[in-house]
């Protein structure tokens, strides 16, 4: 199955699911929680506030080496929005990609999409845990605080 096909299924909208692919086109869906959705919206809203220009973005579809990943939240500079725009999925990760734990997720799992993120290159990818734990990685690995925006607290 292709991104294009998933995001035109009539029968794949409005689930309470958020929906990935593997490489090999299989659905992946993630069950929603009110948690996920309050620190979502905190992260979008303080993102916006704290960066000057590009584009905050929800639920960002990337094309990665293991097929269609959905950043939680993620920022595009002005320069990465005018050479991308709207395509779906991204060929390539703005700058800031946030995942957020969600009840089915496992460690492994989320480090992976950390590492896909990066791989398509993004320069920051921000994983926030139950109780708001906010880990950042660069290239790097771990970092003790973001590099692109100072002070970020949920």
């Amino acid at each position: 199955m292709e991104w294009a096909e998933v995001i035109k299924n009539p029968m794949l909208r409005n689930l309470p699911f958020k929906i990935e692919l593997n490489k090999f086109g299989q659905l992946l869906m993630s069950p929603a929680s009110n948690w996920h959705g309050t620190v979502q919206a905190k992260i979008t809203a303080k993102l916006s506030s704290h960066l000057k220009g590009g584009t905050v973005i929800t639920e960002c579809s990337i094309r990665t080496s293991d097929g269609v990943k959905v950043a939680d939240v993620a920022w595009g500079s002005d320069e990465f929005m005018e050479a991308h725009g709207y395509s779906t999925p991204y060929p390539k990760a703005p700058e800031i990609c946030v995942e957020i734990f969600s009840p089915s997720n496992t460690e492994e799992g989320i480090m992976q999409k950390v590492e896909l993120h990066l791989a398509k290159g993004a320069q920051e990818v921000w994983v926030v845990a139950e109780g708001k734990k906010l880990r950042f990685f660069d290239h790097k690995g771990m970092m003790k605080s973001s590099k692109l925006v100072a002070r970020f607290k949920i």
